[in-house]
């Protein structure tokens, strides 16, 4: 990794962390989140996985319209670092312990490969 994508990976991670300790606030069932992107390609490459906890507490998150409030927290956090999509949420996936744990005995890094 270059110096410069260093540089950008832990503005990403002050941003994303702010995001999440708000959503961990706000949000029935939600966990933690991450980020994949690939710095050759950035920022078209950059994918945020919000986690829940449960299939359950996700679906009742997306039925509320939550998921609006949660995307614009994450575009104003990444514009707040220079960082502009023009879809924002293509760039944004969910996913939950529940079905890592069935699919993937619970192993994240297999799981988001």
């Amino acid at each position: 990794m270059r110096k410069t994508d260093k540089k950008i990976d832990n503005q990403l991670r002050t941003a994303l962390t702010d995001v999440c300790e708000t959503a961990l606030k706000e949000i029935d069932g939600f966990q933690w989140l991450t980020h994949l992107v690939n710095y050759a390609n950035f920022p078209e490459s950059l994918k945020v996985v919000c986690i829940f906890d449960s299939n359950e507490n996700l679906a009742l998150f997306l039925s509320k319209g939550s998921k609006k409030e949660l995307t614009s927290l994450i575009q104003v956090k990444l514009h707040g670092m220079g960082v502009n999509l023009k879809n924002v949420v293509a760039h944004i996936s969910y996913d939950t312990e529940e079905n890592c744990e069935k699919q993937h005995n619970g192993k994240w890094a297999n799981r988001l490969s």
